[in-house]
């Protein structure tokens, strides 16, 4: 199947996800089944993710970035090529390799750096953002304005993965058993040169990654440190890391995050929170958690309205 016939198929459909986190280690489907029409989609109490997941090509807009990362919508998105000579797309079938202009240049410039300086074949990419951006079906609070994006630590292999391994192949964990550092024998130097060149590019605001990875560049990181301040410990990143950029110049309606401060982060009190035991092994709950009420379009920028109901962009 080429590239292109997997994005007309995706353009004709969008597929149903559980609940639950869409990670690396989420298997897709080859064969997804389409979305049911919605029975009053003008319903005011109706889900946004409901109303996102179903619009399955970019809004006819310019590229616009509205409201923020975890709530917020994207016009005139662009599409991740599927394929290049230095990175492959992984997850087709949730349709999320739509992004601003600006993070996937970004993604293709990281592509070849990872290849020239950590001598990988390439980079895997991850969820970037639905076509329209806003609230996904299932995981990611964030991702809704094309500005985050999640690129797996598993170095991309020297071959051109099927649909199969791009929809069931897991990524790899990088994080050792006992949950207080790296696995040696799968995170290398490499990886250190990886984040460091995502690091070091000038729109890049924070890079999340688990904690015990934090740990591991604060050890190996030589040279110029000023980088390590953007890397940020977050719960979950394990097999991938978590790109987030600054609000591109011009798009007043951008929502952005206050720098961080350009303290390393590599101090003993700066990870100790991490590494508590109530942290690596919180005790489960007594009893289920109420789960939220879906966000409405009322709780997103106005703007998002129009994104919702322009037309499809050509393809």
């Amino acid at each position: 199947m080429t590239p292109r016939l997997v994005l007309i198929l995706l353009s004709l459909s969008v597929m149903l996800f559980g609940a639950g986190t869409a990670s690396a280690q989420d298997k897709g489907s080859v064969n997804p089944k389409p979305l049911p029409p919605l029975a009053n989609p003008n319903d005011p109490k109706i889900g946004a993710r409901e109303l996102f997941a179903r619009k399955v090509l970019p809004a006819a807009m310019p590229s616009r970035v509205i409201g923020s990362y975890a709530k917020g919508c994207l016009a005139g998105a662009e599409h991740m090529p599927l394929n290049g000579d230095t990175w492959q797309v992984m997850r087709l079938s949730r349709n999320r390799n739509w992004g601003h202009p600006d993070m996937i240049a970004l993604l293709k410039r990281l592509a070849t750096k990872a290849h020239k300086d950590a001598g990988w074949p390439g980079i895997l990419v991850g969820d970037i953002g639905q076509p329209r951006g806003g609230p996904a079906l299932s995981g990611h609070a964030s991702h809704q304005i094309g500005l985050d994006a999640d690129i797996w630590l598993t170095p991309m292999p020297d071959h051109m993965l099927s649909r199969e391994d791009r929809e069931e192949m897991s990524a790899v964990m990088m994080v050792r058993g006992d949950r207080l550092d790296i696995d040696p024998k799968v995170f290398t130097p490499g990886h250190v040169l990886v984040l460091r060149d995502a690091a070091q590019e000038p729109s890049v605001q924070r890079i999340f990654v688990n904690a015990a990875i934090k740990k591991a560049l604060c050890r190996e990181a030589r040279g110029d440190r000023s980088w390590l301040s953007k890397i940020r410990p977050w719960w979950g990143h394990d097999y991938h890391f978590h790109i987030r950029i600054k609000c591109p110049p011009g798009n007043t309606e951008c929502q952005g995050q206050p720098s961080q401060s350009e303290d390393e982060g590599c101090k003993p009190a700066d990870l100790a929170y991490w590494f508590k035991d109530s942290i690596l092994h919180p005790k489960p709950e007594t009893k289920p958690s109420k789960p939220r009420p879906p966000m409405t379009m009322a709780a997103l920028p106005a703007a998002c309205k129009a994104v919702l109901a322009a037309p499809d962009a050509k393809q």
